[in-house]
């Protein structure tokens, strides 16, 4: 095992903020995992996936485990559906795309999400109306005080709007190594009605849509509304959308008759984070080499050579404007390291 000193993670996460890790090792097989989790040397461990949803502030103390697994497999199937096996390490997106080439249905609303597959259940990743959960078949996480993998189900995750159990209540005790999903081989249950997949496939002069031709639909949207990150560091949608009651909703809408929301139950609605980040004028705004996207006021920004500690006070900035003009909360949802 090689295990590097004072390496730069810039290059391992999105944002492309330029800290260093004390020390650092990518591991590509289960039982490099757990050899590395037995060093005694190096009592304190971070474990990076994909860096696709987290904001690094400082060096890191610690040794950084780089989860690189790679894999897909089909471990199931009949004439309807399929179940298959991604390891952690593999990119969330290409990983989408190999199930499209497939003739695989379900994931295609959610092309393009950055990130690795190991991460997606934590977040319970989510796009254009679907959510990894309606996918999701189980996965498979080493519990860090047993070093035993273990399997767990859908209705184990406990999975919400961007929740599960792995970001809550076993958040820190487990690394997930592969994630199973449960997709159609036909008659594929298409979800075009969510934001603007339709107009887009009506752009495309698509009339019968394939999952192909909605994976596509939703590239060309994400596109032109998000920064890659390759050459704009960010790390996508940087606040949740906030769940208020319809109650604190009528009341918005009393100075903001205008705002928009989504139905979440009989007694809440879902109000969009960008469109209150916008309303508040951050859309676009900028503070030297950071701010907010031109195009999408979810997403901050690093131009290039910003710091974590300004793009965070950035964030906070933003939701203390929030609360004092609408009385909402907004909470972030990459993680602060």
């Amino acid at each position: 095992m090689l295990i590097q000193h004072n390496i730069s993670l810039k290059s391992h996460n999105t944002f492309g903020i330029d800290v260093k890790a004390k020390h650092f090792i990518s591991v590509t097989t289960l039982d490099q995992l757990i050899e590395v989790l037995k060093l005694k040397d190096y009592p304190n461990k971070l474990i990076l996936g994909g860096g696709s949803n987290m904001l690094l502030t400082k060096d890191i103390q610690a040794l950084v485990i780089h989860i690189n697994l790679k894999g897909v497999s089909l471990i199931k199937a009949n004439d309807k559906n399929v179940i298959v096996k991604a390891n952690a390490g593999e990119n969330w997106h290409e990983f989408v795309l190999w199930c499209i080439e497939n003739n695989y249905g379900g994931l295609e609303n959610m092309s393009l999400i950055p990130g690795n597959v190991g991460t997606s259940p934590i977040q319970n990743i989510g796009a254009y109306g679907v959510e990894l959960k309606d996918h999701f078949e189980s996965c498979e996480a080493l519990n860090l005080e047993t070093l035993k993998i273990e399997v767990f189900k859908n209705k184990d995750c406990n999975f919400g709007y961007r929740h599960s159990v792995f970001k809550n209540e076993l958040k820190g005790k487990y690394i997930i190594t592969s994630v199973s999903f449960k997709l159609s081989k036909t008659k594929h249950q298409l979800h075009t009605n969510y934001g603007a997949i339709a107009a887009q496939l009506e752009t495309m002069a698509i009339r019968e849509p394939t999952i192909k031709d909605v994976s596509q639909a939703v590239i060309t949207i994400r596109q032109s509304k998000l920064p890659d990150p390759k050459e704009i560091g960010n790390s996508g949608s940087f606040f949740k959308n906030p769940v208020i009651s319809i109650e604190a909703f009528e009341k918005l809408k009393l100075n903001f008759p205008e705002a928009p929301s989504y139905l979440v139950s009989q007694k809440e609605v879902k109000v969009p984070a960008g469109w209150l980040i916008e309303t508040a004028g951050f859309k676009g705004k900028t503070f030297g080499n950071y701010g907010v996207h031109k195009k999408q006021a979810l997403v901050l920004v690093n131009y290039g050579g910003a710091k974590g500690e300004d793009i965070l006070a950035l964030s906070k900035l933003i939701q203390k404007t929030i609360y004092r003009i609408f009385n909402i909360e907004i909470e972030a949802e990459v993680n602060i390291l």
